[in-house]
């Protein structure tokens, strides 16, 4: 998968390229993380990027002339977004769609935004990583990238650990726990410990069940409430769970 970034601090991605999951997954070839500075494509000097907006305010705004010159030198794969609070907001299931496609590209905006002729007429939607403000669109793009490339197949060592993660079903993950069994008072469950999987796998529904109704009661409503079934696995695995 392609993932082209257009940005006026390059440094940022490519210092994140290179480590942890997106660093190896570019060297296995499964990941190419490009990243383009829009200052290179700019004809004054001072690489000027920036100007102060039409009708007045407060900031600078992103010039639309090197932001389409970088698009044109460099055809960055297809869709190109704009990071912006006005986007589609990004869920586990649009990181999928992202991680499905062959490639796409992130546009980062900076000061007061990018000229609208931008957006409307050189991006071909938005992404937003939810109701907040930052300072550029350089942290939102790695949440993008770190959210899509560990779905693209090959990356992440085991290929399932994606299935049961938070959001993947609706819910989110249930507990974990390692070695040791016991610590300072505090044991590891016993089914987890039982070798029984049928068993094992029942019980981390119900305490993502359990966890969701706790921590996000919204899910369960957006999956059309407890179902019969779920009941039946709260009762058994989380006795006394709506006390």
């Amino acid at each position: 998968m392609r993932i082209d970034v257009l940005t006026i601090m390059p440094g940022l991605l490519e210092s994140f390229g290179g480590a942890s999951l997106v660093g190896k997954a570019q060297q296995r070839g499964l990941l190419d993380l490009r990243v383009h500075d829009i200052r290179d494509r700019t004809e004054d000097p001072h690489r000027t990027v920036d100007d102060s907006p039409f009708g007045g305010g407060a900031g600078m705004v992103l010039m639309a002339e090197p932001i389409f010159a970088t698009v044109e030198a460099v055809q960055p794969p297809r869709p190109m977004f704009l990071l912006g609070p006005g986007g589609r907001t990004l869920s586990q299931g649009f990181a999928q769609e992202l991680a499905d496609s062959d490639g796409f590209s992130l546009l980062c905006g900076r000061y007061e935004g990018v000229d609208d002729r931008v957006r409307t007429h050189l991006c071909d939607g938005e992404i937003s990583i939810g109701d907040y403000v930052l300072a550029g669109g350089e942290v939102a793009a790695m949440v993008v990238i770190e959210a899509v490339s560990r779905l693209v197949p090959g990356v992440m060592g085991n290929s399932t650990s994606a299935d049961d993660e938070s959001f993947s079903a609706g819910l989110l993950e249930y507990p974990q726990f390692t070695r040791p069994a016991e610590f300072r008072g505090w044991e590891v469950p016993d089914v987890l410990r039982s070798g029984d999987h049928g068993a094992i796998a029942s019980w981390r529904l119900a305490q993502s069940i359990l966890r969701t109704l706790q921590h996000r009661p919204d899910l369960i409503e957006q999956r059309g409430g407890l179902t019969a079934d779920d009941l039946k696995l709260l009762n058994k695995y989380a006795p006394g769970w709506d006390a």
